[in-house]
């Protein structure tokens, strides 16, 4: 898992109907450790996505490498058709739908060879910003043009590694971790997915594969699932009740997902899904939020003024999550299609936490009758990170009944 999180424009290049070069303006992240910790240095670099197949239908120039090769730049030229990388168009279109895009690079040791040892190893970490897709790339260098010529190669400053004859670091992309959906809402009690598989050039004979699903949520953190499939047999442990992923499609399919069942406030955090293959260790990380609407209400069925006694209404959000929400009163008098803000005179109840998590809250105002004649309109606005729009009630002001008092204005 890389610790920081640097934003990359992004250009895309078209080369057909259905093969695409894309271009990501990433950083190489180079860790220095001391004894007192590790220190990490990031440098620009660049990492261009070679004939990927594109559904798309533009015509956009192809990429083309520098005219004077650079020993210094560090651009990885990786060719990406042996291995499948899904929703990979979503970052071709990027820019035109002012998307960020995370992109980073840093070296990689596979289990079993040595920080020297050659072919080299790099690891690419791509997120695309708004959760819809993420993945990391194990990146093997190839052996350059100029390192079987009678020339001398030209060598990557940095990495000391040759270069081709364009300058760029050529290399294969043998192993993909990925994720379509990297952060995800759902509310409580319903069942849901996380998204997670991996592709794999070589696939190892031995048939050794492994899976686990890392629950870590504010300091606290343990191991919802593991899998471990070899020669012998399929081993399984679950530490949640209701969670699971399949075996079989995870050999057969790459298909590493996690499905939980019945949502629970303490299910929200951060999920770590590593695959052990051969001799690769890759993690993808994906978010779980757990969203629940409050339920918005007045206690009072109606309101009617008697009397020239004041009125408090009881407007009630119930059990609702994550904490934070905003009430907002107003009142529209007959006649008039605009309505006023009344929020600075209500006043508000302390939270209220349940069993399950959730949270209650309610806002109070008081009206007065010489104020609110017999048909304004009062309004109870909450706002809630799982509404798409404020959930308003209202209540409208109704005439006495005969025989008793009137507001003044009727």
């Amino acid at each position: 898992m890389l610790e920081i999180l640097i934003f990359a424009s992004l250009r895309a290049f078209v080369h057909g109907e259905q093969v695409a070069d894309v271009v990501l303006s990433c950083f190489f992240i180079e860790e220095r450790g001391e004894m007192t910790g590790a220190n990490f240095i990031r440098y620009p670099a660049t990492m261009v996505l070679k004939d990927l197949p594109m559904n798309s239908s533009e015509t956009i120039t192809p990429y083309i490498p520098p005219n004077t090769p650079n020993p210094d730049d560090l651009i990885f030229e990786a060719t990406a058709s042996s291995v499948e990388i899904p929703e990979v168009e979503s970052i071709l279109h990027a820019d035109c739908n002012e998307q960020e895009v995370i992109c980073e690079l840093s070296r990689y040791i596979p289990h079993g060879t040595k920080p020297d040892s050659l072919p080299a190893h790099f690891i690419a970490s791509v997120q695309l910003e708004g959760g819809r897709v993420g993945f990391s790339l194990v990146l093997q260098t190839l052996a350059s043009e100029n390192a079987e010529s009678d020339t001398a190669s030209l060598m990557q400053s940095k990495l000391q590694l040759p270069l081709s004859q364009w300058g760029t670091l050529l290399t294969d992309v043998v192993f993909v971790l990925f994720s379509r959906s990297p952060s995800i809402a759902a509310p409580i009690g319903e069942d849901t997915v996380l998204d997670c598989g991996y592709r794999q050039r070589d696939i190892p004979t031995d048939q050794n594969l492994g899976l686990e699903w890392r629950w870590q949520y504010r300091g606290h953190g343990k191991t919802i699932l593991e899998i471990k499939q070899s020669a012998e047999g399929t081993f399984m442990a679950v530490d949640r009740d209701g969670a699971s992923a399949n075996s079989a499609l995870l050999v057969k399919d790459g298909n590493a997902s996690l499905t939980m069942k019945k949502l629970r406030v303490s299910d929200e955090g951060t999920y770590i899904c590593t695959i052990n293959s051969g001799p690769f260790q890759i993690q993808q990380i994906v978010q779980l939020n757990i969203m629940q609407p409050p339920k918005v209400f007045f206690q009072e069925s109606i309101i009617t003024f008697q009397d020239e006694s004041s009125k408090r209404l009881s407007c009630h959000c119930k059990q609702y999550y994550p904490l934070d929400v905003k009430v907002e009163w107003f009142f529209q008098l007959p006649l008039e299609t605009e309505r006023i803000c009344l929020t600075d005179e209500s006043s508000l109840s302390s939270h209220q936490q349940h069993s399950d998590g959730t949270f209650s809250l309610s806002s109070f105002l008081i009206v007065h009758p010489t104020k609110y004649p017999s048909g304004t309109v009062f309004s109870c606005s909450v706002s809630h990170v799982a509404l798409q729009t404020p959930s308003d009630v209202s209540l409208t002001v109704l005439k006495p009944e005969p025989g008793q008092f009137k507001s003044l204005g009727e």
